[in-house]
């Protein structure tokens, strides 16, 4: 069964005032179905960039009853492989979005993301994703 890990820009694109509808109700679908998963940098940029305490309160909790996907030593080479392996291509990518890919790699999730550079680094690599980037415009 596939799991799904739900990346910074989708989280960000829910909890607006005005919410994208398309992902919050992709989003919603995927907690019910109980597939979800986050990990530390993912938690780290979306709780990091809240606004108010309420808004740190909120995200804390939601994603404080995901399983948490680890990160080690074996997370961070295989990301440092990907960083390398996608500047020998010329793809260069923030290592943050990096790390997060390897994560997902390294647990066979599917990514679902707003970010048109997992696109890039799907490109080349096994990345699975489920792209919104179409929603939002981040076409970094």
């Amino acid at each position: 069964m596939t799991r799904y890990l739900i990346e910074t820009s989708v989280w960000v694109s829910i909890v607006r005032t005005k919410p994208v509808q398309p992902l919050a109700r992709r989003v919603q679908e995927l907690l019910q179905s109980e597939l979800v998963a986050t990990t530390g940098m993912i938690r780290l940029e979306l709780m990091g960039g809240a606004k108010t305490q309420s808004e740190f309160d909120k995200l804390a909790f939601v994603t404080g009853g995901l399983e948490q996907f680890r990160d080690d030593d074996r997370t961070w080479l295989r990301a440092a492989e990907l960083a390398f392996a996608l500047r020998r291509q010329g793809v260069t990518v923030p290592n943050a979005d990096i790390l997060i890919a390897a994560v997902a790699i390294e647990n066979d999730a599917t990514l679902v993301h707003a970010d048109a550079h997992f696109e890039r680094i799907a490109q080349h690599s096994e990345l699975q994703t489920e792209s919104y980037v179409e929603y939002l415009g981040t076409a970094r």
